[in-house]
């Protein structure tokens, strides 16, 4: 502008809002306005994976014609703040996805409208907002996700006005100077399409990053202490099989330490049902330290239970022996006094119980015999029918193969306990878990980390 048109510009200004219509977009009656949108991002501020949603400060620039604003050429412009930008036709740009949002006002509002002389209009705000952001935590924390800004028009459907990236994906500036904590942004895309509505198709456009977790606060804080407490159970093996103190703290103190970094881990992530990678990892290091515990259970109740064992077959020993000093005993005080005749008397006496041993055997034996040839009852005759008294089994065939399949589970049983190698030394169960709850552990992390790290994540 020239020095003389600076002078009357408030004068040019209410000129031109004389019979300027605010509740009608521009064009109104003609084509669809074409509205051109540009982000600056300002800052990420944070990122909730319980909220599932992230915060951020950016600058959103939407250009557009006016032909009701032309006042010169191209080169002439207008920069306007304040409560007179309130008398100019704006875009009514909403954000789909936003939670919560709040616009700059230190020292003034931080909004501004810029006025071509040929039309064309920039209008230009700072604010700080919190959209949502639906994660899949399945990988957590070896995850990438996918949170958008989504940017529509309220009111008007594509009829009216049709927006689009301005230039583009280089409509989207400063990204490179954007930096988060736990995440690193590997890459973003522009997309624009169509959403039908109940009251009609409307544009909206989609800004999509690529935030991938950095896993370096995980490895300190979560799973180098698992893995430390898992190596650090595995002591007890090396420690007396009869230091019981020893061996039960150590073993209770891994289990409520790995207890609590489960419950420090589950506080900071959403009430989810879906299993989580480091769900998987620490219920591993938890079963392996609590199978370190039981170790030491079986150790002990093998050791004191065939302590035990042998203390009583000692003892029954020595019952055995002592009963027989005393029948040995007895005997030779009931013996003749007679030197020559105790042979006879002793002789005679085994002789004669033998005999009556045989006697009763017999007997027995002639009893069953007649037991077993009697025949069987038989009923009386009912119309004709004859009927025998049958036997339980079957009366209940049920029941007998029931009977039939207790009776295979108990010889399995039997099988598979012949077969169990007998422990002679209840320390050989330490040095067999020293070399294999470490190879165990060692196989899971090689089957855990290529599978979460090298196996490509979906995009959700």
């Amino acid at each position: 502008m020239t020095a003389s048109r600076l002078k009357n510009a408030s004068v040019q200004i209410e000129d031109l809002l004389k019979e300027y219509d605010i509740r009608l977009r521009p064009s109104f009656g003609n084509e669809p306005l074409l509205l051109d949108i540009e982000i600056r991002l300002a800052s990420f501020d944070s990122i909730s994976e319980v909220n599932m949603d992230y915060t951020l400060t950016l600058y959103l620039n939407q250009y557009w014609r006016d032909d009701r604003l032309i006042f010169g050429n191209k080169t002439e412009e207008m920069t306007l703040t304040g409560e007179i930008i309130d008398k100019f036709w704006l875009p009514d740009t909403f954000f789909p996805n936003d939670k919560s949002a709040y616009l700059h006002d230190v020292t003034e509002k931080n909004k501004m409208i810029r006025l071509s002389g040929n039309g064309d209009i920039l209008y230009g705000m700072r604010f700080t907002t919190t959209l949502a952001c639906m994660m899949d935590l399945r990988r957590y924390p070896l995850d990438r996700q996918n949170c958008t800004v989504e940017v529509e028009s309220y009111g008007y459907t594509q009829a009216d006005v049709i927006m689009r990236w301005k230039n583009g994906r280089a409509s989207i500036l400063d990204l490179d100077k954007v930096h988060l904590p736990q995440f690193t942004i590997t890459g973003f895309d522009t997309i624009s399409y169509g959403i039908y509505l109940a009251t009609g198709v409307y544009q909206r456009l989609s800004l999509s990053f690529i935030l991938q977790r950095n896993i370096g606060y995980f490895l300190f804080q979560t799973y180098l202490p698992s893995i430390l407490i898992v190596m650090l159970s595995w002591v007890s093996f090396w420690i007396n099989h009869e230091a019981t103190s020893a061996r039960v703290a150590l073993g209770i103190t891994t289990v409520l330490t790995m207890t609590t970094i489960s419950t420090g881990v589950r506080s900071s992530l959403p009430r989810i049902s879906y299993v989580k990678a480091i769900d998987i990892y620490l219920v591993m290091c938890f079963v392996f330290v609590f199978a370190a515990l039981l170790e030491y259970a079986a150790v002990n109740y093998l050791y004191w239970g065939t302590r035990a064992k042998r203390r009583k077959e000692k003892n029954q020993e020595n019952k055995n022996k002592k009963k027989d000093n005393e029948l040995i005993e007895e005997g030779s005080n009931r013996a003749s006094p007679i030197f020559g005749l105790r042979p006879n008397a002793l002789t005679n006496h085994r002789t004669t119980t033998t005999t009556s041993l045989d006697e009763t055997s017999l007997t027995r034996r002639n009893n069953n015999h007649t037991i077993e040839t009697q025949l069987p009852r038989i009923r009386p005759l009912s119309r004709g029918n004859v009927g025998l008294y049958s036997s339980s089994l079957n009366r209940n065939p049920r029941q007998q193969r029931i009977n039939r399949l207790f009776n295979h589970l108990r010889t399995r049983a039997l099988n598979i306990r012949q077969h169990i190698p007998r422990l002679q030394d209840v320390n050989d169960i330490d040095k067999w878990s020293r070399l294999c709850f470490p190879i165990l552990f060692i196989l899971f992390n090689a089957a855990y980390w290529p599978y979460y790290i090298a196996r490509p994540q979906t995009s959700n």
